[in-house]
């Protein structure tokens, strides 16, 4: 079924929370990614309402595993016998009441209730038995008696699946693996990099309505403090900014790309870091955007054109495969698809659609990218690989089997240029600790 705003309209809902009820519903009974399924939500609504429906519907998303355990003790029954308008319902109020304490619990009970009431046969009754009851008992009491001690209790307590919490246990240590998943389920960094093609942070800051901040390490980046409508706003149509986070933006400036260069960007699409590459070239040089997926390879293209981008030329083809005997490129980015884990706050469903065995094939893939990617570097050149995620099998583990096999290639020690990011040599910015996306960053060169 076909869940739209329009169509709860009827029911005296604030406009958030019917828009949050319906992402929940596509999500949820339909498969949906909930970026999308926001977007096509949340057409009409003004910059404050669109930011709440976001916070209500990413939060339910992410904290889905605790709210059904708690779900399940309060009405006494497993999810699975939900109708599932009446979990939608159920979910979204219940994350309000313990996790927001913004609207009154009446108002939040009361409209819970209507959504179930006009989107299900029968059971409203339930909702507003079970959501009272919360109300009663209260975030405390509800959330207090559950322990992060173990990755089996961190998993339940932060919402995350079994095997990351496990994962980062491995990796992080206890306490740093319970932080990233504590912050995983808050509102990302909303950042913008300012196209110095066509003016500068500085310049920008003056010129949005919402406050912002600038990095001392990224000096296009502006981090904003108040909701802004990016897509919507004339600046973004004229080319003068991409939406992109702060750690996003460091793998460009790794890359260090210098004007007349030819420079080479793997798996390219959306085209942030080709257009940010292009940028730190001074629109001078050459780089090729590299995409296998015509779809992608369009709107890379508009958005090269859009960040009036010239020297950006777009390149249908399979990063995998070995290229051509072409001139070899100065410059070589890797940023391969990956698992995403340190992208969790922005993509709330990524942590429930990815599996272990996703990201095995995943490190196989990307090591076959990497090694395409080295054989076109000229000596002496320069390769950046990078992944937006948190995971010793497709970082660490997969730089070090590539240098076992390639001889010619170093790493470069980046402790020295950004210690603040550095581990190992290599950059990892963590969402908990450097308040951006979780990326890993290695720098290699060709001997």
């Amino acid at each position: 079924m076909m869940v739209d705003v329009a169509d709860l309209a009827a029911t005296g809902v604030a406009p958030a929370r019917r828009c949050a009820y319906a992402v929940l519903r596509r999500v949820f009974e339909r498969g949906a990614y909930a970026d999308e399924a926001l977007r096509a939500e949340a057409r009409g609504l003004d910059a404050r309402d669109r930011a709440l429906a976001m916070r209500l519907a990413y939060g339910a998303v992410q904290r889905r595993a605790t709210l059904d355990y708690l779900v399940e003790g309060l009405a006494e029954r497993p999810c699975q016998r939900l109708d599932p308008p009446l979990l939608a319902a159920l979910r979204l109020g219940l994350y309000e009441l313990l996790y927001m304490h913004g609207a009154p619990d009446h108002a939040v009970v009361g409209e819970a209730v209507a959504l179930a009431k006009a989107n299900a046969r029968a059971g409203h009754g339930l909702v507003n038995a079970v959501l009272r009851r919360a109300a009663r008992e209260g975030p405390d009491a509800l959330l207090g008696a559950l322990s992060d001690a173990t990755p089996e209790q961190a998993a339940l307590k932060h919402s995350h699946p079994l095997w990351i919490a496990q994962l980062w246990w491995q990796v992080l240590g206890a306490d740093g693996a319970r932080a990233l998943m504590a912050a995983d389920n808050e509102p990302g960094e909303l950042a913008l990099r300012a196209n110095t093609l066509r003016t500068d942070a500085a310049t920008l800051a003056g010129e949005l309505p919402a406050p912002s901040h600038g990095d001392a390490v990224i000096p296009e980046a502006l981090v904003l403090e108040a909701p802004f409508d990016v897509h919507g706003s004339p600046l973004w149509r004229a080319g003068a900014f991409a939406a992109q986070s702060r750690a996003a933006m460091l793998v460009s400036r790794t890359l260090d790309p210098r004007p007349g260069e030819r420079v080479l960007d793997l798996c390219a699409a959306p085209g942030g870091k080709a257009t940010h590459l292009a940028a730190l070239m001074q629109g001078r040089g050459e780089v090729v955007a590299v995409e296998r997926d015509r779809r992608r390879a369009g709107a890379l293209a508009r958005a090269a054109t859009r960040m009036h981008a010239p020297n950006v030329r777009v390149e249908l083809a399979d990063a995998r495969e070995p290229r051509s005997t072409e001139a070899a490129f100065d410059r070589v980015l890797v940023d391969p698809p990956c698992s995403g884990l340190g992208t969790l706050q922005a993509h709330p469903d990524l942590r429930w659609r990815m599996t272990p065995q996703a990201l095995e094939q995943m490190a196989r893939t990307q090591a076959e990218i990497l090694a395409a990617g080295a054989g076109v570097l000229r000596p002496g050149g320069v390769l950046v690989y990078s992944t937006c995620t948190v995971s010793p099998t497709e970082n660490e583990r997969l730089i070090a089997a590539f240098l076992d096999s390639h001889p010619d290639f170093r790493t470069d020690d980046l402790a020295a240029e950004l210690p603040a990011y550095s581990d190992g040599g290599f950059l990892l910015t963590l969402p908990h600790r450097d308040r951006t996306a979780g990326f890993f960053i290695a720098r290699l060169r060709r001997s």
